[in-house]
């Protein structure tokens, strides 16, 4: 183990921590040599990383702006990784527009970006259990973004180790695309080890980040599912489970019923602009929608249904960032058991195209940015 030394003043003692970033001097112990001369953290944060990002709401693609910024150190309960791959959600550019101003981000300049896999190069004090070396997957957080940059400053309790069969592209799809496919499967307690009763599940846009996730965990638990996709996608969806793909452009994919007539007892809706009013007659007695991008109308729909005791619900999702889930799923990926589709892959330096690729909608399976 490497170690990078420094002091706060020339009073003090000197400090280590295990570091293999490039470019700063080591020692082979924690006990520094006569005389040494080393970066003081002032000094270390001189040192510039590439980053892309934006300085105020709107503009999309076209606002992005590539910087060198200082590298960021980890505070405790923190590392330090050099992302080798990030992976842009619908999320990430709607905050970008303002859709959840005046609380998303919490200040501009801003990088952009939640999840992310790479290589530990760094730890703060109070890590436990992650080290120097270890390749991971990681979700930052929507507050504090940074993924859109060569190196990001990652709570510990949000890391997780992966193995070396899964690689960074593979693993940065997984923190919110997946663990929201997975929680929406949860109201309904599904279990995924072949326990679960077998219910309907109709799955909307499903050839996106997360509709692809879905298909493949419902099929998991021994669910039915029906999926709507554009017809470029049929085959691919049916080659990960679905048991009936409907052409979302056909009269019979706009009023989703299902082909074989059964009733949903649960839909994930990760599709835009379909009104309660088509849903509600494919639903069962006790069935529910879980909407993926809730906006105005569906909250207060929901509200409403709740209010007049309904049977048949309307729930909108947020999906809290959780390890357990992350954990889950990157044993599943290990297993063969889940896979991500990766749409198309993008180098930092043309960042903007991949934004624009998300933006887009048409996206089939992941958006990924390498490093």
């Amino acid at each position: 183990m490497k170690y990078r030394c420094y002091k706060l003043s020339p009073s003090e003692p000197w400090m280590s921590v295990p570091c293999s970033l490039p470019g700063f001097p080591y020692l082979s112990s924690q006990t520094a040599p006569p005389n040494p001369t080393y970066f003081s953290p002032p000094a270390m944060a001189r040192r510039t990383m590439h980053a892309v990002r934006y300085d105020g709401y709107g503009g999309g693609a076209a606002a992005l702006e590539h910087v060198e910024i200082s590298v960021p150190l980890p505070k405790k309960n923190e590392v330090l990784l050099k992302v080798e791959a990030a992976s842009i959600n619908p999320a990430d550019w709607k905050i970008q527009k303002g859709m959840v101003r005046p609380f998303l981000p919490p200040k501009f300049p801003f990088t952009p970006v939640t999840d992310v896999a790479g290589e530990i190069i760094e730890i703060g004090s109070g890590v436990k259990n992650l080290k120097v070396g270890d390749k991971v997957v990681c979700m930052l957080g929507y507050w504090n973004g940074g993924g859109l940059a060569e190196y990001a400053v990652v709570p510990a309790s949000l890391t997780i180790n992966r193995p070396p069969a899964i690689s960074a592209a593979e693993a940065a799809g997984l923190p919110v695309a997946a663990a929201t496919a997975l929680s929406a499967l949860k109201t309904i307690e599904t279990e995924f080890d072949g326990t679960s009763r077998a219910a309907n599940i109709l799955i909307t846009a499903a050839s996106g980040g997360v509709g692809l996730y879905a298909v493949q965990l419902a099929k998991l638990a021994n669910h039915h599912v029906t999926a709507t996709c554009g017809a470029q996608n049929v085959e691919l969806v049916k080659s990960l489970g679905a048991d009936e793909v409907l052409d979302y452009k056909t009269p019979e994919g706009a009023s989703l019923k299902s082909p074989s007539g059964r009733k949903y007892e649960l839909v994930v809706h990760c599709a835009v602009d379909i009104n309660w009013s088509t849903f509600e007659p494919n639903l069962s007695a006790n069935g529910k929608v879980i909407d993926l991008t809730p906006g105005l109308r569906t909250i207060l729909r929901s509200a409403v249904k709740k209010l007049t005791f309904s049977k048949k619900q309307l729930v909108p999702l947020v999906v809290p960032a959780g390890n357990k889930d992350l954990k889950f799923l990157v044993e599943l990926v290990k297993e063969g058991k889940l896979k991500t589709i990766v749409d198309s892959r993008h180098p930092l330096s043309k960042a903007e195209e991949a934004w624009a690729k998300s933006m887009d909608g048409h996206a089939t399976g992941k958006v990924i940015v390498e490093m």
